[in-house]
């Protein structure tokens, strides 16, 4: 369980990661850059984890005691020492952490989103059951695990399902109410892109991450496989690298033998920010040549063949992104139709489209509610990290000519087609936006870490000591 990524994210150990609202529904979609937590897949979206509540596992109990007060809310002692256990079964170095300071880390995280919770409470921010459906379905698509597995690996971590439900909405609350309290407050201006431009011609933003355009071809490794089954499959993935190698084409290897879902699209995750790509896969292709071929490399889902396709400095004259050339039909959140009724219309239109009795256009004119409606749904190309982390995530599956199923998100419900993608090299001004974006991000990380203190601090919160041994 210890590299099974999304289960238990160690943010407790890192500052809460934002993300940046929505600009506005003319604009639908289109978030701004985000953080991307750490165990984030390549090819997936960020998307913050639930920090899961286990009960104290057979065989060891603890004293069950109130040890704080957020607002008269209580966290008890046997809260804390799951959530320990959690942290510490993701991330073995924290056991090295004296007892004390790893209780203090992990009980302030608790506080914090204790009271931010509270906050969201406090504003009506709500999700529904199918959007924690749907987010359970992302953290089974980011493991590139069945459901069905995912939920008996929750099971074998000592969650029940409802708990594992409960911390999923308890994220997706957490994140809107980022989105509301902290995307106003994010401004880069064109000074502070023309500082950064300076320093990139200096040679002085060396830290920046570099953008990176892999593909990979997954060989999975099902739970439980013996070790011959293991070597069979390794040998299966060593078999297709030294295919890859030879010359064969990547796209055609993989849509053939890789057993990971982006098989259609030749498993090409697309440019973007080194960080985020799991550091398995910077591991793996650090000192290759771009078109070179590395692997397999084990994770916990199997074996991975990685080429990577580009490499660039944000902000340099020689950029390149892979863009997507996207459209939606939007049914905005409605207090007189439920998801539910929503999920269903689009499934409707769906169905239509791909029978020919309907036209995807003709149905985003007539119903889709917002600004891109008068342009059949037209969202333009976009670069990763244009769209929040739900809607791209869905759209990143997508093979061009595909057409997603419904995908609830923070605004409502989306019909999201893939029209073409391509890997272009940016003009001037889309290198400003992209330094932009990459600025904004790095000030969406400040002012969470402000905006989590200032919330903190508006919190009454009351230590409790242990009870006195007997």
């Amino acid at each position: 369980m210890n590299h099974f990524r999304s289960l238990v994210a160690l943010a407790c150990l890192a500052t809460l990661a934002g993300f940046a609202g929505a600009q506005g529904i003319t604009d639908i979609m289109r978030a701004g850059p985000r953080a991307a937590p750490a165990g984030a897949s390549a090819g997936v979206p960020a998307m913050t984890i639930p920090q899961a509540r286990p009960p104290a596992p057979t065989g060891r109990q603890y004293a069950e005691y109130i040890v704080a007060l957020v607002n008269s809310e209580p966290i008890t002692n046997t809260e804390v020492q799951a959530r320990i256990q959690q942290v510490v079964s993701e991330n073995p170095e924290a056991a090295r952490m004296p007892s004390d300071q790893l209780t203090r880390i992990v009980l302030e995280r608790l506080i914090n989103e204790r009271a931010q919770l509270q906050l969201a409470k406090e504003q009506g921010i709500k999700v529904d059951d199918l959007a924690v459906d749907q987010a359970e379905q992302t953290v089974a698509r980011q493991n590139q695990v069945s459901v069905d597995e995912l939920r008996r690996r929750v099971a074998a971590a000592g969650l029940t399902a409802q708990q594992f439900h409960n911390d999923l909405r308890d994220q997706l609350v957490l994140t809107r109410l980022r989105d509301r309290e902290i995307e106003s407050k994010v401004k880069v201006s064109d000074v502070d892109v023309d500082q950064f431009i300076r320093d990139q011609s200096q040679g002085n933003n060396a830290a920046i991450p570099p953008n990176l355009s892999m593909a990979q071809l997954l060989v999975i490794v099902p739970p439980g496989s013996s070790d011959a089954e293991v070597a069979k499959l390794e040998q299966r993935a060593q078999d297709l690298a030294k295919r890859a190698r030879a010359g064969e084409d990547f796209k055609t290897l993989v849509q053939q033998n890789s057993d990971a879902p982006d098989r259609a699209n030749g498993g090409v995750i697309g440019m973007r920010s080194a960080d985020r790509y799991p550091p398995l896969f910077i591991d793996a292709t650090q000192s290759l040549q771009v078109n070179g071929v590395a692997g397999p490399v084990r994770s916990s889902a199997g074996f991975h063949v990685i080429k990577l396709l580009a490499r660039s400095q944000p902000g340099a004259a020689d950029a390149v992104v892979t863009q997507t050339q996207v459209r939606h039909i939007l049914l905005l959140n409605d207090p007189k139709r439920s998801t539910a009724q929503a999920v269903a219309q689009l499934a409707d239109y769906k169905d239509r489209i791909t029978k020919g009795t309907a036209d995807f256009a003709s149905l985003a004119r007539d119903n889709s509610q917002d600004g891109s409606a008068k342009s059949g749904g037209e969202l333009g190309w976009a670069a990763p990290g244009q769209f929040v982390p739900e809607f791209e995530e869905a759209m990143n599956r997508l093979a061009p000519g595909q057409i997603s199923d419904p995908v609830v998100s923070r605004f409502g419900v989306h019909l999201i087609q893939v029209e073409a993608r391509r890997d272009v090299k940016l003009t001037t001004a889309e290198q400003r936006e992209a330094v932009r974006a990459m600025l904004r991000e790095k000030k969406i990380q400040q002012a969470t870490d402000t905006w989590t203190q200032e919330t903190r601090a508006r919190a009454y919160v009351e230590y409790r000591d242990a009870p006195s041994a007997s």
